[in-house]
């Protein structure tokens, strides 16, 4: 084999890769606090009393869990204009991975909240606190804390699914790459240096949250 590196495509675009990997964070990171937001809600209904909501949440579960991401993607980006809804690029992504991010943040959350022992909960009521009371107060803190790790690894998850928006031409670093390979044909040295962003990119983001972890456990 005579082939011969060559990564000055890459030092001379590490600008365009940076700005692709500060998109992709950005994706990551509002996805999830939207899919954290329609998570709870969504977990709240499903450890309700209300055997429509229970169901309800049983349904969306699995169908955003059962169905490729990539499949949501094409559906809402493509599909949703059909029925007079369109939306923007960055919009129809952020909107897909929220509500499929959503499906595992529900069983997370409902999860954290089933773990709580009773006798907790039981003596929030004895002292004299509302329902509304013991769910602010007692339930929702102690649950947020548990889950804090599956919290972390979903953001970790998400950040490598961004790389989906290629599909849509979203200019995060997938789709960089895709482009400067096309132009260059450098292959190994571009997706080389991708792959590599990606890695450090993730293990920075685990270290970060294992820190904050440590900060916020539960004694």
């Amino acid at each position: 084999m005579n082939y011969t590196f060559n990564f000055n495509v890459v030092f001379r675009n590490i600008d365009v890769f940076l700005k692709g990997l500060g998109l992709g964070l950005y994706l990551a990171v509002v996805s999830l606090t939207f899919a954290i937001i329609i998570g709870l809600i969504i977990a709240l209904g499903a450890v309700s009393n209300h055997p429509t909501m229970k169901k309800a949440a049983r349904i969306y579960v699995t169908v955003f869990r059962n169905t490729p991401l990539l499949i949501l993607v094409y559906i809402i980006y493509f599909g949703l204009p059909d029925l007079g809804l369109i939306l923007s690029k960055p919009v129809a992504f952020i909107l897909t991975l929220s509500l499929y991010g959503a499906a595992y943040m529900t069983e997370v959350f409902r999860a954290g909240l089933e773990s709580i022992p009773k006798g907790i909960i039981e003596a929030g009521y004895a002292i004299g606190l509302s329902k509304r009371m013991v769910m602010l107060d007692i339930r929702l803190p102690i649950m947020f804390r548990s889950v804090l790790p599956s919290m972390g690894n979903y953001l970790i998850s998400l950040f490598k699914d961004t790389s989906l928006a290629a599909a849509i031409a979203l200019p995060e670093i997938t789709y960089i790459t895709k482009r400067l390979n096309v132009e260059s044909f450098r292959t190994f040295e571009v997706w080389i240096a991708a792959a590599f962003l990606y890695v450090v990119t993730s293990f920075l983001m685990a270290k970060g949250l294992g820190l904050l972890e440590q900060k916020w456990e539960i004694k």
